[in-house]
């Protein structure tokens, strides 16, 4: 047993023993636990802080990883969408002369027709095909003003600005205007057509005017080639529009010629060079008129080239010998690749009136053995082509 006692502190023993002690004693004992309890509060507040921070760390790096997981999914439908191809139907239709001389007799000619049946009269019988295409291009040969300065040329066509509606009511999108009609009334007439089209929402292109329309995100170029007063002349400006078009981000190319001799069936050497080198330097599909009858198909290097589309809605001849036309249609596939070779053609024969014997100024698709008549014609003059004639089938 240890011998060690605690040495007694007389002070503080006094001290205890003191008043002034006496009277503190519990005052003091409450400061304290007051003091405890605070500093318990304070290191449950310190604890509750750090976990809220950490909870929100933790939300906020879940919603960066969110964030980033939605940048990456777009990233992925972007990619996914460029690699997934897109098809393009585009319908091309011939000579829509929408118009009258006003040497001919006003009885029978289109303006006296749109006087009495409107605007929608005249493609009425075609509209549900041109609907249910993509984009629709048709030749507007005439004029749209109210100028009185005829040209002094045999025929002069023109209609009150008003008829350009016609189109817009039918869904016909573009028109080119590189014709020998669209300058009938001298160049205010030209520039009174165009205003009208751009009033009636229809877009116009030719000469050296190009247009690149953006179709369900693909940009098609628009060129209109007027061939027949300079023939391979016209070679620098098809080369320089296509140019344009391809520098303005056209992805898919149209080319529309005015060309050929009247009446003839089969294509002229200025045709088939130009047809050729159009494609040559871009153009996915060349088309053209201005014979006032068809012409045949080629096809070449793996592409499209319609020599005649014919008349189409024609106010120019009330009595035509011939009213067999057609629409041609294209389905084009366009990927993160381009164009995709040999598309699908579909070709509708049609009369340029729903009457029989005369000019109604109503295209309407052709049926049964009249369809096969004209199909076979197309057939026959594609065969007169130099080239690779493309023979279409004689039923659906």
């Amino acid at each position: 047993m240890s011998s060690f006692s605690k040495k007694p502190n007389k002070k503080r023993e006094f001290y205890k023993k003191s008043k002034f002690y006496k009277e503190n004693r519990k005052k003091w004992l409450l400061l304290g636990e007051l003091c405890v309890i605070a500093l318990l509060l304070l290191c449950v507040a310190l604890i509750s802080l750090n976990s809220h921070s950490t909870s929100k760390k933790a939300v906020s790096s879940e919603n960066i990883q969110r964030a980033e997981n939605a940048s990456d999914l777009k990233d992925a439908e972007r990619k996914n969408s460029s690699k997934n191809p897109l098809r393009l139907v585009i319908s091309t239709v011939g000579d829509c002369t929408l118009g009258t001389d006003e040497n001919f007799d006003y009885s029978t000619s289109l303006n006296s027709v749109y006087e009495s049946n409107g605007k929608e009269y005249f493609f009425q019988n075609v509209r549900s095909v041109f609907e249910k295409d993509d984009l629709t291009i048709a030749n507007a040969e005439g004029t749209f003003t109210t100028s009185t300065s005829r040209e002094d040329k045999l025929f002069a066509f023109k209609a009150d600005p008003e008829y350009a509606q016609i189109f817009s009511s039918s869904s016909v999108e573009a028109v080119t205007l590189a014709n020998n009609h669209s300058h009938d009334y001298g160049e205010q007439s030209y520039e009174d057509t165009k205003t009208a089209l751009d009033s009636a929402g229809v877009t116009h292109f030719g000469y050296d005017e190009t247009a690149v329309l953006e179709i369900k995100g693909v940009k098609v170029g628009l060129v209109g080639i007027y061939e027949l007063s300079d023939h391979m002349e016209r070679t620098t400006q098809l080369k320089e529009n296509i140019a344009k078009v391809k520098k303005d981000g056209a992805q898919l190319i149209i080319t529309v010629f005015h060309w050929g001799t009247e009446k003839e069936i089969s294509p002229d050497s200025n045709q088939t060079q130009l047809g050729r080198m159009a494609i040559d330097e871009g153009a996915d599909l060349v088309v053209g008129h201005h014979p006032h009858v068809l012409q045949g198909i080629e096809k070449y290097k793996g592409k499209y080239i319609v020599y005649s589309l014919g008349n189409f809605c024609f106010g120019g001849n009330s009595y035509p010998s011939d009213m067999d036309t057609m629409i041609f249609q294209q389905t084009f596939t366009i990927d993160s690749s381009g164009v995709q070779p040999d598309g699908q053609i579909h070709v509708i024969p049609c009369s340029i009136s729903s009457a029989s014997g005369y000019n109604n100024y109503q295209p309407t698709p052709a049926q049964g053995s009249e369809a096969e008549r004209i199909l076979t014609k197309i057939n026959e003059r594609s065969q007169l082509i130099e080239g690779e004639g493309v023979i279409l089938p004689l039923t659906e």
